[in-house]
C-alpha cells in the first residue's frame, strides 16, 4: 500500500512545487508592476479617453484608488511572469511524455508566453473601438459617466480574455503532438470549432457585444487553420 502511495504523494509534491514557483514569479513580478503602476495605468486609460474624448475617470468610493493600483500590479505580474508559470506547466506535463515530445517543452511553453502577449496587445488595439461601439448606443442622450473600478474590470477581463483564447492552438497542436487528434480530424470539424468560438466567445467577453464576438472569432479562426497545417506537417514529422 505504501508503493502505491508514493508515486501519487511525489506527484503531489510536485504539483506544490511547481505551484510555489509560480506564485513566487507572479509576486515578484507584481511588485515590479507596482513600480510601473502609473505608466500602466495611463496605458489603460488611453483607449477610454480615445473612445469617449473624456479626460479622466471618476472615484465613487474611498478605497478604489487603492484596489485599481493592486489590481493593475496583479495584472503586471501575470503577464510579466507569464513565460515563468507556462513552462511551470509544461514541466508538470513533462514526466507524462516521452523523448520525442519533451523537445517541444521549452518551444511550446515560449509559443504560449508569446500568443498570450499578443492577445493582450489584440486586445488593446481592439478596445477603442469596442468602447466606441458600446457607448455609443445612447446617441446624445446619455452621457457616459464611468467609474474608475468598473471601467478597470470591464478593460482588465476584456484584455484577459483575449490573451486567453489566443492560447487555444498550442493546446490543439499539443494534443497533435500527442496523436490525439489529426489534421484532418481538425478540417472535419470546422463547423463545430466556429461554433465553439462563437460561443466561448459570448461567455469569456465582458461586453457580449456582435464587435466584441467578432474582433475575437476572427484571429481565433485564422490560429485554428494555421494549427491544422503545423499539426500536418511539423506534428507528423
Amino acid at each position: 500500500m505504501t508503493e502505491s502511495r508514493m508515486p501519487l504523494l511525489a506527484h503531489l509534491g510536485e504539483l506544490r512545487r511547481r505551484l510555489l514557483i509560480a506564485a513566487v514569479a507572479v509576486l515578484f513580478a507584481s511588485l515590479v508592476g507596482y513600480f510601473f503602476n502609473s505608466w500602466s495605468f495611463d496605458l489603460l486609460v488611453e483607449p477610454y479617453q480615445t473612445a469617449t474624448g473624456q479626460d479622466s475617470l471618476n472615484v465613487f468610493e474611498v478605497g478604489e484608488a487603492f484596489s485599481i493600483t493592486m489590481k493593475l500590479s496583479l495584472f503586471a505580474g501575470i503577464l510579466l511572469s507569464s513565460p515563468v508559470w507556462v513552462y511551470q506547466i509544461w514541466a508538470f506535463v513533462g514526466p507524462a511524455l516521452n523523448r520525442r515530445e519533451r523537445r517541444w517543452v521549452i518551444p511550446l511553453s515560449v509559443l504560449l508566453a508569446a500568443l498570450f502577449g499578443a492577445g493582450v496587445w489584440f486586445a488593446y488595439w481592439t478596445l477603442p473601438r469596442a468602447l466606441s461601439w458600446l457607448l455609443g448606443f445612447g446617441d446624445d442622450r446619455l452621457t457616459p459617466v464611468l467609474g474608475v473600478s468598473k471601467y478597470f474590470d470591464f478593460a482588465l477581463r476584456y484584455l484577459g480574455a483575449f490573451g486567453i483564447a489566443f492560447e487555444f492552438p498550442v493546446f490543439l497542436f499539443a494534443a497533435g503532438l500527442a496523436g490525439i487528434v489529426s489534421s484532418r480530424q481538425l478540417r472535419r470539424g470546422r463547423r463545430w470549432a466556429v461554433l465553439i468560438m462563437v460561443v466561448a466567445g459570448a461567455a469569456i467577453t465582458p461586453g457580449g457585444d456582435p464587435l466584441t464576438l467578432v474582433l475575437l472569432a476572427v484571429p481565433l479562426y485564422l490560429m485554428y487553420e494555421a494549427t491544422i497545417l503545423a499539426v500536418r506537417f511539423l506534428a507528423k514529422r
